[in-house]
């Protein structure tokens, strides 16, 4: 990836949304689905005093609740998000967070402070909206979208 110049540096607080909705942990993945329904999202971040300790994907539903069957109205986030969660600080530059998204093939990533606490989320389309950067958002894209091999097993 090119160097910016740093008067031209874009830092993550400058195109990050602010306002983001959160859940707690001990909330039901049914309270979560709501919310993602309203909001009409594909994933929440998780906070405790609003310390970011995990995501909560539509994907999680679906994997680890409807799949195992379990009672999605009973069933607490915290024992079916994701935990290990990938991040960017606020004054870090639009491209660190646009290679971190294309290496992990996310398009949300959540944002925090230097004192660990959520301020934000970015998308990939913050990212494309907000920043003059068009051939790093596109290159952004194609990565993250690349499919995934699907695990097969012979019956």
């Amino acid at each position: 990836m090119a160097k910016v110049d740093s008067d031209t540096r874009r830092l993550l607080r400058e195109v990050m949304t602010t306002e983001v909705t959160t859940l707690l942990p001990s909330a039901t993945v049914q309270e979560a689905a709501q919310q993602m329904k309203t909001l009409n999202v594909g994933s929440i971040p998780i906070c405790e005093r609003n310390q970011l300790v995990g995501m909560l994907t539509d994907r999680d539903i679906v994997v680890r609740v409807i799949a195992e069957r379990h009672n999605p109205e009973t069933q607490q986030i915290q024992d079916v998000m994701t935990t290990q969660v990938d991040y960017c600080y606020e004054d870090q530059d639009v491209e660190e967070a646009a290679q971190v998204m294309q290496d992990r093939q996310i398009r949300r990533l959540p944002i925090i402070d230097r004192d660990n606490q959520l301020v934000g989320i970015v998308s990939l389309g913050d990212l494309a909206v907000k920043t003059n950067e068009v051939k790093t958002m596109a290159q952004a894209l194609e990565q993250i979208s690349l499919p995934a091999e699907p695990r097969r097993t012979l019956i």
